[in-house]
């Protein structure tokens, strides 16, 4: 199950709508307990696929250690990413399941004409994603 704080989601929907019709991404910052996770930001990141970006993302390695930095400053860890899917469903593909971790939470937006307009997240377990329910809780 991920928890995730309003303000974080809010950032994420607008990044995505902001980055529209490119694929937008990010990692989640925020803590994990049993199997719960929850998230208290979003860390923005520019897509680094350098022929794809409107279907494929990529986080380079110097951004996920700046998140990784900014996540520590706060007693916090990366739990997940997000990305968009521009004029496409908010489930995984072939390509985000094979760059997957087990433990993460995926949230995966659609997006169509710049506005999202579904959101789902997914955890990866043995091989295969799983969807698993969303809880916001504050602002």
């Amino acid at each position: 199950m991920l928890r995730i704080k309003e303000s974080a989601l809010r950032k994420i929907i607008e990044q995505a709508e902001r980055d529209y019709p490119y694929e937008t991404c990010g990692l989640l910052l925020g803590r994990v307990e049993g199997p719960l996770r929850t998230v208290f930001g979003a860390f923005e990141t520019p897509n680094a696929n350098p022929d794809r970006k409107h279907d494929r993302y990529e986080i380079a390695p110097e951004d996920y250690l700046k998140a990784e930095k900014k996540a520590k400053e706060f007693c916090l860890e990366i739990v997940g990413v997000y990305h968009s899917h521009p004029d496409h469903p908010d489930r995984p593909s072939q390509f985000d399941q094979d760059r997957a971790f087990e433990g993460w939470s995926y949230i995966i937006l659609s997006v169509s004409k710049g506005k999202v307009v579904s959101y789902r997240s997914w955890e990866l377990i043995d091989g295969k994603f799983v969807e698993e329910e969303i809880l916001i809780f504050g602002r």
